[in-house]
């Protein structure tokens, strides 16, 4: 006598799916049916490592940029005259100027000598928050010496030095300069020129010389590509980083694919059809998340569109030491520069960025149109605020007549209203006598736009002040 199969356990002959009939003959799949499951098996994978690999990416692409222009740890690529619509980066901003440099510490220690008064940050290859720097950082904002250690690292570290040990070799370090008063920004760049130096420890008695590239006015592209040169650019990451700064199933999967440390990525004919089909679709999902969020979670207000850039924090978790996957693959998708600063309760210090791809009614812009955003009077933002618009497509600022497609406190004529609220409008065409409160938009492209609080103030983070939801006018 056999012991009866309990429900479930064994396979029927025949199987309806999503990707088709499924045969098994006595619970092994046939031929035909094994061809199917692993092109499905490959094929979601392979969209699963698309997902994860998004930070990753971008960063390559930042790296393999920066170094267009000069060698790594010695080169600022900075935009002394803010940057502008020439410039294709995700999500930048016009208000303050950007300092951009890529660390290398291939070859031992790093000493970044930070100036005072900006607000930096130092993300991995990952794209993880490592430190903080300047106003936000240990130095607060007076300036001073950070030692960045390589991987693994297990030599002296001397004293005098805010230390820093991220777990990759290559590190992105971007931080921003402000304006004076008179909304001048050369006083706060000849004062990056005469402090910031970057050299390696054992160079400390004889440092190079910095070289400053300014990108202010000049075409240049730092967004990282979504068809199949994704994957080309994913290898680089990975043959160049130890495998500790990351974690075993995301290695996997990418493993999974071809793309392993050590051995050449070189897949054949079926799987770059398969490759190419997950970055198509890989590239959809991130835009669905990133302009059509389904989770209400991720939007700031239960009955608005405006959302949350850091949705699950900083370090994108739904709960401790549960990853919020969607939240971080939008922004990833659309935004650089990871840290608690601009995602944590900092009144006063920091930023905060909140911002919407949809108007009052739900629909996605329309640059045809025009829409009004209503700003309450005593905006909660200590140092200055500004409204950003950009492209859909690039998620860079949106190319126009206006070389600056953003309104700001810092521009001179901004119009305010009887009542101290401020209208932002955004359209082809300037409503009359608003042309200092108007982004220019250009019928037939779709758009975004950020709203900036540089010093957020507590009316921001206990939702006493809240922006106006974006209106169509006509």
């Amino acid at each position: 006598m056999t012991t009866p199969i309990a429900p479930g356990v064994a396979s029927p002959e025949f199987l309806e799916t999503s990707i088709g009939l499924l045969r098994l003959d006595d619970g092994v799949p046939t031929d035909w049916s094994t061809d199917k499951i692993y092109d499905n098996l490959d094929r979601s994978r392979a969209l699963q490592a698309y997902l994860l690999g998004i930070p990753i990416v971008n960063q390559v692409s930042m790296r393999n940029t920066l170094k267009q222009y000069g060698p790594v740890n010695t080169t600022d690529v900075i935009w002394e005259d803010l940057v502008d619509s020439k410039t294709v980066e995700l999500t930048a901003n016009d208000n303050v100027v950007y300092s951009f440099i890529w660390l290398d510490t291939t070859e031992g220690p790093l000493v970044v000598e930070i100036p005072p008064d900006v607000l930096g940050l130092i993300d991995d290859m990952w794209y993880r928050w490592v430190a903080d720097l300047g106003i936000t950082g240990p130095d607060k904002g007076k300036g001073g010496k950070y030692l960045i250690l390589p991987p693994g690292h297990t030599g002296e570290v001397p004293d005098g030095y805010f230390v820093v040990r991220p777990s990759t070799f290559g590190n992105w370090l971007p931080f921003r300069s402000f304006l004076n008063a008179e909304g001048d920004p050369k006083p706060g760049v000849e004062k990056v020129k005469e402090t910031l130096r970057i050299y390696h420890l054992s160079d400390k008695d004889n440092p190079p010389d910095m070289k400053y590239v300014n990108l202010s006015g000049v075409p240049s592209n730092f967004v990282a590509p979504q068809d199949y040169a994704f994957w080309e650019l994913l290898n680089q990451a990975i043959q160049e980083e130890p495998p500790t700064g990351s974690d075993p199933t995301t290695l996997g999967l990418f493993a999974s694919i071809g793309i392993e440390k050590g051995k050449p990525f070189a897949p054949d004919e079926r799987m770059k059809k398969i490759l190419t089909d997950a970055a198509n679709i890989g590239a959809t999902t991130a835009r669905t998340l990133g302009y059509r969020m389904r989770e209400r979670d991720g939007y700031i207000y239960s009955d608005g569109y405006w959302r949350k850039p850091f949705f699950g924090g900083y370090k994108f978790e739904v709960s401790p030491g549960v990853a919020n996957l969607d939240g971080a693959t939008f922004f990833y998708f659309l935004a650089t520069g990871v840290t608690p600063a601009m995602a944590e309760e900092m009144v006063g210090e920091g930023s905060q960025y909140p911002w919407t791809a949809l108007d009052a009614d739900g629909n996605p812009f329309d640059g045809g149109n025009t829409y009004r955003l209503r700003l309450p009077k005593d905006i909660p933002a200590k140092r200055f605020w500004s409204a950003i618009v950009y492209d859909t497509q690039t998620r860079s600022m949106l190319q126009t007549d206006q070389r600056f497609p953003s309104v700001s406190s810092q521009d001179e004529g901004v119009k305010v209203n009887e009542d101290g609220s401020v209208d932002v409008y955004f359209g082809p065409k300037a409503p009359k006598g608003m042309e200092n409160n108007w982004v220019q938009t250009i019928p037939g492209k779709g758009w975004f736009m950020i709203l900036r609080l540089y010093g957020p103030l507590e009316a921001w983070f206990d939702q006493s002040w809240r922006p106006g939801e974006i209106e169509r006018v006509h």
